[in-house]
């Protein structure tokens, strides 16, 4: 019976089950990361050397040598023409800057221009001065006119030929307060519109005062008010004597505020009405400024327009 005991004793089977393996941690991403980084920026780095010029590279070499030295000199390295240059080129393999063809045309076109405009002002500041003289030369051919010789100055200007009448020599062209010209400053003026329709320049015309305050005071009619009635009767008399009334670009009142004669702001001399013969410059600057106005006019009233609406009754 012993044996059969032990015969019939189980048998007991250990089985050890092994663990899984732990979970992996993300440290190797990121060392990945900046190898990968490291990686981009050593082949950027590359291609950047590969591209630059020789001098290029030796400006930059010695900028980062001695950053102060080049700040001091302006930006150049060893002072050689092979210093940093901006700009670049088609051509890699040049040591110096260089620009697009199409750069070069373009600003080989403006030189071009603005020599041409040089040389069209020359010929129009010749070609007034030639005027001046033929002005002087009709004046002094009629006899009536020449004892007026006085009374008129002609001289350049940057805004072209500048024609003065003062009141000056006791043959003022208008009675003290009056805006009527004089019979024979109207000869004059007459002679004047029949020798300016021969030039194609437009014109201004500008009437001053003298400081003298007018009798109808600061809210009444003033030496503004008189300055430009005279300045537009000067205007009538140039047109009745022949100048076409649209070569006239401006008709301006200028009161006391430019004064002939400084030292003496009540001397006759400051009561004078100045036609000028515009030169291109001057005329394109008029222009210029009427084009604003009329600008600043149309937005003016596109602004209020939404306004008005607005305010309308529903």
């Amino acid at each position: 019976m012993a044996g059969d005991s032990k015969k019939l004793q189980p048998i007991i089977i250990k089985r050890i089950k092994k663990g899984g393996h732990a979970a992996h941690g993300g440290a190797w991403k990121i060392a990945y990361a900046d190898f990968v980084t490291a990686m981009m920026a050593f082949f950027l780095l590359m291609w950047l050397l590969g591209s630059t010029t020789e001098g290029d590279r030796k400006g930059i070499a010695d900028y980062f040598s001695a950053p102060l030295k080049v700040a001091m000199a302006g930006g150049s390295g060893s002072g050689d023409s092979s210093s940093l240059v901006k700009g670049g080129g088609q051509d890699l393999s040049r040591q110096t800057g260089q620009v697009k063809a199409g750069d070069v045309e373009s600003k080989r076109h403006t030189i071009n221009l603005r020599a041409l405009r040089e040389e069209q002002r020359r010929a129009e500041r010749t070609r007034l001065e030639e005027f001046k003289k033929h002005i002087e030369d009709v004046l002094a051919a009629n006899p009536r006119l020449a004892s007026l010789g006085g009374q008129i100055r002609l001289d350049m200007t940057k805004e072209g030929l500048r024609i003065q009448i003062v009141d000056d020599q006791g043959r003022p062209m208008f009675d003290s307060g009056s805006a009527v010209v004089k019979p024979y400053m109207r000869e004059l003026l007459r002679e004047l519109g029949d020798v300016l329709r021969e030039v194609p320049n437009r014109l201004t015309l500008e009437g001053h005062t003298d400081a003298q305050p007018f009798p109808g005071g600061a809210l009444g009619y003033t030496n503004w008010e008189l300055s430009a009635d005279r300045a537009n009767a000067s205007r009538r008399e140039l047109v009745a004597g022949g100048l076409p009334d649209e070569r006239v670009l401006r008709v301006t009142g200028m009161g006391s505020s430019k004064l002939l004669d400084s030292k003496d702001p009540k001397s006759a001399a400051n009561r004078r009405i100045s036609i000028i013969v515009m030169n291109r410059d001057a005329e394109d600057a008029v222009l210029k400024n009427f084009s604003s106005d009329e600008d600043d006019s149309a937005n003016g009233e596109a602004q209020q327009a939404p306004k008005a609406a607005s305010a309308a009754p529903q």
